[in-house]
């Protein structure tokens, strides 16, 4: 194969690497959203993704016609989207930044596959934890740093609308509001940017009767925050969430839609932070992020940010030392 030779992109094609309980979720749900017409699935276990792949494809006659099937690291090249789902489940009581090290290694394996391959599509990184993987997965592949990103904190904030649309009375797709920073325990629910069809969530919440703006905030943000582990605790794993996320990510990079996303993306000086990846709404497109947006935020959440910042930076640190 031609290292340098530049790959035409097929719009129309999704690989997934990775096929475990999130990546063949992505996977089927990627199947009825009719925005591919091919879709490459790979694993280290070969086995499971050739079973995945028949297992979906036989559900197409519901659907939309597609060609769905098991490969290699050379199927990936004109793939207009690559997402990287592979690596070990969080247990009960783990941390997704437990998952760093393991994760880590997985990564550092199958991103130099990536690289040599010379993709011209964009890098999704969904695996966790999902912002020092997109660092390593930036750092590793040569890309630009526009087309690596992470699947961020896109689900917490799909979570947080669903807890304050609950919480009002109001259908969850009117309530706009984002978690940002890291995808993990420092995230910060952004109440002060948060809004109700352009009305402030405290001034909405009081014409819903709801007076208790920092005991009912506190608990909505803790409500979103551990809602994965209680979903892993009961069930041992979370996916379907996810699996959509990565859908409607996908939708906006092959539909070139230019919406707003919380997804993981390198920081470049934005709130006096630098070099390292958090989840911030981002204009996203067929390019990957075209500019973060630099939401209002009061001093507290600001803090809690470059916080959130450092104990990533930590990380990092100890995983390039290693």
């Amino acid at each position: 194969m031609d290292q340098n030779k530049e790959t035409q992109v097929n719009l129309r094609k999704v690989a997934m690497i990775g096929c475990g309980f999130v990546g063949s979720a992505s996977a089927f749900s990627l199947m009825q959203s009719g925005l591919f017409s091919e879709m490459v699935l790979i694993d280290a276990n070969k086995e499971r993704a050739e079973g995945e792949a028949l297992d979906i494809g036989h559900g197409i006659p519901f659907a939309r016609q597609m060609k769905i099937y098991a490969g290699d690291y050379d199927d990936i090249v004109d793939a207009a989207i690559i997402i990287i789902t592979a690596g070990a489940n969080q247990k009960p009581d783990e941390t997704r930044l437990d998952l760093v090290h393991k994760n880590v290694a997985i990564f550092r394996s199958i991103i130099p596959e990536i690289a040599k391959r010379n993709c011209q599509g964009i890098l999704l990184v969904v695996s966790n934890p999902v912002d020092i993987l997109t660092y390593e997965a930036i750092k590793l592949s040569g890309f630009t740093e526009n087309r690596v990103i992470g699947s961020g904190t896109v689900l917490d904030t799909a979570r947080l609308k669903c807890e304050l649309g609950e919480h009002l009375s109001v259908d969850s797709r009117s309530v706009h509001a984002f978690i940002i920073g890291e995808h993990g325990d420092s995230e910060i629910a952004a109440f002060s940017s948060a809004n109700v069809s352009g009305i402030s969530v405290s001034e909405f919440c009081e014409l819903r009767g709801h007076y208790e703006h920092d005991k009912n905030s506190r608990q909505i943000a803790e409500n979103v925050k551990n809602s994965a582990y209680e979903i892993i605790q009961k069930k041992h794993a979370t996916y379907y969430g996810i699996a959509m996320a990565v859908k409607r990510i996908c939708e906006v990079i092959i539909r070139d839609e230019k919406s707003i996303l919380p997804v993981s993306s390198m920081m470049r000086g934005a709130y006096g932070i630098e070099d390292v990846v958090l989840s911030m709404p981002a204009i996203v497109g067929k390019h990957g992020v075209e500019t973060q947006v630099p939401i209002p935020l009061n001093e507290e959440e600001t803090e809690k940010l470059r916080a959130s910042a450092e104990t990533l930076k930590k990380i990092i640190k100890e995983v390039e030392e290693k």
